[in-house]
C-alpha cells in the first residue's frame, strides 16, 4: 500500500465513518473503482488497515468527547459502588447494555457473511435502500428526546440495530441515527449517542486485530489522517444537525448507489 492510497483511505474513513453514509461501503468501493484490488500486496494489507483506520476515528471520538467519557465512567462507577444515581451514571450502563447484543450478533453475522455481502451491487442496493429509509424516518418522526434524557428502551434498541451494520452500505452510524430518529430522539442527540455507542465495538475490533497490524509509514499516516479528519467531521455534524436534517446524506447515498450500479454495468 502506498502513502497516497493510505491518505485517500484515511480521508474517506474520517468522513464516512462519522456521517451516515457507510464507511464500509466506501472503503470497499474506492479500491474497486481505482482497481487497487488487483495488487496482491494491497489486498494483504487492507483488512488490518481497515480496522486501524477505524481506530483513528475512535481516537477522534474519545478526544472530542473526553470530558463526557470521564463523567460517564466516574458516574457509572459511583452508581454501582456508592449507589449514587445520576443521568450520566445511567447513560454509562445504557451504553454497556446497548453494546452487548449488537456487538455479539454483528460479529457473528459479519464473520459468516462478509465475503458474500462485500459485492458492489449489494453495497449499491444497501446504500440506496438505507438512504430512502433514513430520509423517510427523519422527515416524519418527531424530535422530542435530548441525549441526556434517553431511556433504556431507546438506547438498547439503537444498540441492537448495530447488528445490521455488518452489511456494507447500511452504515453503523446510519442505522443507529435512523433508529434514534424513529424513536423520537433529536437529530443532534441521535448523532452524539451514535458516536459514543461506536467506541466500545471499534475498540474491541482494534484489540482483536492488533496482532495483524503492520506499523509502516503508510499505516501511521492513514490512521493519523482518519483521526484528524474525524475530529472536524464530528464538530461539523453536531453543529449542522442543530438546524439541518439528514436529507442531504440520504440523497448522497442514493446518488452513489446509482453511480456504482452504472459503473458495474459498464464494466
Amino acid at each position: 500500500m502506498t502513502i497516497l492510497q493510505a491518505i485517500i483511505l484515511g480521508i474517506v474513513q474520517g468522513i464516512t465513518e462519522l456521517l451516515p453514509i457507510s464507511s464500509s461501503a466506501h472503503l470497499n468501493l474506492i479500491p474497486w473503482i481505482f482497481n487497487w484490488t488487483s495488487s496482491p500486496d494491497f489486498e494483504a494489507a487492507f483488512e488490518a488497515f481497515d480496522v486501524a483506520l477505524h481506530a483513528g476515528t475512535l481516537l477522534a471520538i474519545v478526544i472530542f468527547f473526553f470530558k463526557d467519557w470521564i463523567n460517564l465512567i466516574i458516574s457509572g462507577f459511583n452508581q454501582v459502588v456508592k449507589k449514587k444515581k445520576t443521568k450520566e451514571g445511567a447513560m454509562f450502563w445504557y451504553l454497556v447494555l446497548a453494546t452487548i447484543p449488537g456487538g455479539i450478533i454483528g460479529f457473528i453475522l459479519d464473520y459468516f457473511a462478509e465475503d458474500y455481502l462485500s459485492k458492489p451491487l449489494i453495497i449499491a442496493v444497501a446504500l440506496i435502500v438505507m438512504g430512502i429509509i433514513l430520509y423517510l424516518v427523519d422527515k416524519n418522526c418527531k424530535s422530542e428526546t435530548e441525549y441526556e434524557n434517553m431511556t433504556l428502551k431507546q438506547t438498547f434498541l439503537i444498540g441492537l440495530s448495530q447488528c445490521l451494520a455488518f452489511i456494507p452500505g447500511v452504515s453503523r452510524s446510519g442505522i443507529t441515527m435512523t433508529t434514534g430518529r424513529l424513536m423520537g430522539v433529536k437529530r443532534e442527540s441521535a448523532a452524539k449517542y451514535s458516536f459514543m455507542l461506536s467506541a466500545p465495538i471499534v475498540f474491541a475490533a482494534t484489540v482483536y486485530k492488533l496482532k495483524d497490524f503492520v506499523f509502516s509509514l503508510p499505516f501511521v499516516i492513514g490512521v493519523l489522517t482518519s483521526f484528524i479528519v474525524g475530529i472536524f467531521v464530528i464538530k461539523f455534524l453536531l453543529n449542522y444537525l442543530k438546524k439541518g436534517s439528514f436529507k442531504g446524506f440520504a440523497i448522497y447515498r442514493v446518488i452513489v448507489g446509482i453511480i456504482v450500479i452504472g459503473i458495474y454495468l459498464i464494466r
